[in-house]
């Protein structure tokens, strides 16, 4: 199973909402496919510019390491040079930190991945989760 447009729509939608809901700061979400292109992204008025680097980071983290980001944030504090490592590996694309979800089907394999940014990362992941959930997929924070 691939990630829709139409999926990755929803997804962004929902998250936002459930920003909004949470009266969070301006957030920023991006959709990533199992291979890490982009599908969708999204910027709220008054999100920063480089808040794109930091959302495909979370994401992109999660896809290619199929570990969400609060598992590769708990690896880098255990095991800092495997983190630094990798990111080396991906050319400084990964940002180790909760917002970076993993998007799974109905049978638990790894369609892709939402970065969202622009809060503190746990709210991040909070709405990343919600705008999963909302399109009827499984999200692993």
């Amino acid at each position: 199973m691939a990630i829709s447009l139409r999926k990755a729509r929803t997804i962004i939608r929902k998250a936002l909402e459930k920003g909004r809901e949470l009266e969070l700061k301006p957030l920023s979400v991006v959709v990533l496919d199992a291979g890490g292109h982009v599908q969708a992204f999204e910027r709220e008025d008054g999100a920063s510019p480089g808040r794109f680097a930091i959302a495909h980071g979370k994401a992109h983290g999660a896809v290619m390491l199929g570990m969400a980001g609060t598992a590769q944030m708990a690896r880098a504090e255990q095991q800092a040079y495997f983190m630094d490592a990798v990111n080396g590996l991906f050319g400084g694309q990964v940002v180790p930190v909760p917002g970076g979800v993993l998007i799974r089907d109905k049978k638990g394999a790894v369609i892709g991945a939402v970065g969202v940014t622009g809060d503190t990362s746990d709210n991040d992941a909070r709405a990343a989760l919600a705008g999963i959930e909302a399109a009827g997929l499984d999200g692993e924070i």
